[in-house]
């Protein structure tokens, strides 16, 4: 039986891993279709490569801070450069739990990147992937994950409402302060123009991609099949995505007299950051007032950050930031007596403002510690490479061609070039 329930829990946790890996599929498509056509390919290609270059940091590095023995309260100190071999010491096969944490960082990477979108210069995202998935993702996951110092105030984050998603909006919101915002995106007035993405059906299905990735993320945390658990996490998960969509285009249509489709997919995603901290945690009630509150958020959070003249062309700040913020706070108020099996239960359960001040305490040292970090490292980045973005006529033709030589819609800007040339 123990042979049996390990290979078990080794499929099931290498299937969800499989799952997150897909969410950056996604990821491409939600911010190409969030951004002009332009860019496209160039969001596309570095993607991939900043996937696969997270990936390497995260075998030598990475893995060993957050999990890695010998340590302290703020990281890790082995199992650096990753061997694959197996401990014995677990249920789970190590290098399936390997390649299921690389995934977790490459997504909090994605996140963190789509802050550039459409002004950075591609050495930029080099550099800061790899400092980022060194010195600032694996802290904060050592913190809460790899038993560091908020684990050990029982601070409840059962996917990475905290640390992935909210990690990685503090480092979007470093690079579009110091990025600053896009050519036309707000007038002398302070008025903002809407540089709409490009495509709507890309959006569209990158949000399908990643409700389903999210199973992975999040019923994948269970990394067992004892009980069957992972499917009451899959039941709140869903739960708070639905109605998170739900939620955000009544608010969009009773405010702005439309049925907004953007606000309405990211409805959805706050809704699936929301209930990663705490799908294990909560019944599904409470799911469901989790999802209703982050497509509410998401709405009013969303126009907040463009009133304050913050270009963020993905929404990472509210769907990822907020939602993460009221994500890891909701622990706080809906955790269980019997389903909280770290920390304690939540304020309407009986446990007092405890467990909430500790998801409080999390939020807040967390965010700090990766806003702060992020931001030396872009103005370091800054500073060796002669500045974060690329000139103005760079960003006007577009990063795809002025970044890579190529169109990522060659046939449509090479018509428009050649019908140039045969009326000129």
């Amino acid at each position: 039986m123990e042979d049996v329930t390990f290979l078990m829990n080794s499929l099931w946790t290498m299937i969800a891993a499989i799952l997150v890996i897909f969410m950056i599929g996604g990821f491409i498509l939600l911010e190409a279709g969030s951004t002009r056509m332009k860019n496209a390919g160039h969001i596309a290609g570095k993607t991939i490569f900043s996937v696969g270059l997270t990936f390497l940091v995260f075998w030598a590095v990475g893995y060993g801070f957050i999990f890695g023995g010998n340590g302290n309260f703020l990281v890790g100190m082995t199992d650096f450069f990753f061997s694959g071999q197996e401990s014995g010491a677990s249920d789970l096969s190590d290098s399936v739990f390997f390649v299921f944490q690389s995934a977790f960082a490459a997504i909090a990477v994605c996140i963190a990147l789509g802050g550039f979108a459409e002004r950075a210069k591609f050495p930029v995202y080099v550099g800061f992937t790899i400092l980022f998935a060194t010195f600032v993702y694996p802290v904060v996951a050592h913190w809460i994950w790899g038993g560091g110092w908020l684990a050990e105030h029982g601070k409840q984050d059962f996917a990475g409402s905290t640390v992935v998603h909210l990690t990685g909006a503090m480092a979007a919101l470093a690079a579009t302060i110091l990025l600053k915002p896009r050519i036309g995106k707000y007038n002398k007035d302070g008025s903002a123009n809407n540089l709409a993405g490009h495509n709507q059906v890309y959006t569209t299905l990158a949000v399908l991609i990643l409700w389903v990735g999210w199973f992975g993320f999040n019923a994948g945390s269970t990394v067992s099949v004892e009980d069957a658990f992972f499917g009451y996490v899959a039941l709140n998960t869903n739960l708070a995505a639905a109605v998170g969509a739900v939620a955000a285009l009544a608010i969009s249509w009773m405010v702005l007299g439309k049925s907004d489709i953007v606000t309405t997919l990211n409805g959805a995603l706050a809704g699936l950051v929301a209930i990663t901290a705490s799908c294990a945690f909560v019944e599904p009630w409470a799911a469901v007032v989790i999802g209703l509150v982050a497509g509410l958020l998401v709405f009013y959070s969303m126009r907040f950050f463009d009133k304050m003249k913050i270009d963020d062309p993905i929404f990472a700040l509210s769907v990822h930031g907020t939602a993460g913020v009221w994500g890891t706070l909701s622990t706080g108020f809906f955790a269980t007596p019997e389903l909280a099996t770290v920390g304690n239960p939540g304020l309407f359960y009986g446990g007092g403002f405890t467990q909430l001040g500790v998801q409080a305490l999390g939020v807040f040292t967390s965010g700090l510690f990766a806003f702060v970090v992020s931001f030396i490292i872009l103005f370091a980045l800054k500073k060796l490479m002669n500045g974060l973005r690329v000139t103005e006529e760079e960003e006007i033709i577009g990063l795809d061609i002025s970044e890579h030589g190529n169109y990522g819609y060659p046939e449509e800007f090479l018509t428009k070039e050649n019908a140039k040339k045969l009326t000129s």
